[in-house]
C-alpha cells in the first residue's frame, strides 16, 4: 500500500510544478489537463480547459499528486505538513531555503532537542513543510 498526498493549487499547479523542479529537483511524471476528460466539451469552461486536472511529481522517493482544482471548490491549506527527512545538515539547509523562498517561516531551521536541524514554513503556495535532519539525535 502507498499513501500519496494530493495537493490543490487553486489555478497555480503548473507554476508549483516548475517551482518545485527548480527549487529541489522534483520531477514531473504526468500532467493531464481538464480538456483530456472524456466528454469534456460542454462540461468544462474554456477557462478551465488547459488547467491541470491531475499531475504527479516525484520528490525523492515520494510521488505527490497535484491539481489546479475547481475554482468553486477552492479551500485554504491547513491541518497537515509535508515533511522532508534530509540526509545531512547541508541538505536540510538547502531544502529549507529553496522551498521556503517567498513563503512564511514558522520556525527557523536550527538545532532542537530532537534533531540537529528542524524548521517549518509555508511555501509561496500555502503548503506547510517541515524539514528535519535528526543526525546524532536520532532515536
Amino acid at each position: 500500500m502507498h499513501v500519496n498526498a494530493y495537493l490543490f493549487f487553486n489555478g497555480r499547479c503548473a507554476e508549483a510544478l516548475e517551482f518545485y523542479a527548480k527549487a529541489v529537483g522534483a520531477k514531473t511524471l504526468l500532467t493531464m489537463p481538464f480538456k483530456s476528460m472524456p466528454n469534456a466539451e460542454g462540461h468544462i469552461s474554456p477557462e478551465m480547459a488547459d488547467q491541470i486536472m491531475h499531475a504527479e511529481f516525484k520528490l525523492g522517493d515520494t510521488t505527490i499528486f497535484a491539481s489546479d482544482g475547481m475554482p468553486d471548490n477552492a479551500k485554504p491549506h491547513g491541518g497537515y505538513a509535508l515533511t522532508i527527512s534530509a540526509a545531512s545538515v547541508e541538505e536540510a539547509e538547502r531544502m529549507f531555503n529553496a522551498l521556503g523562498e517567498g513563503g512564511s517561516v514558522y520556525m527557523p531551521l536550527g538545532e532542537t532537542f530532537f534533531a540537529e536541524r528542524f524548521g517549518s514554513f509555508a511555501d509561496k503556495f500555502g503548503i506547510d513543510w517541515m524539514v528535519i535532519f535528526e543526525g546524532k539525535k536520532a532515536p
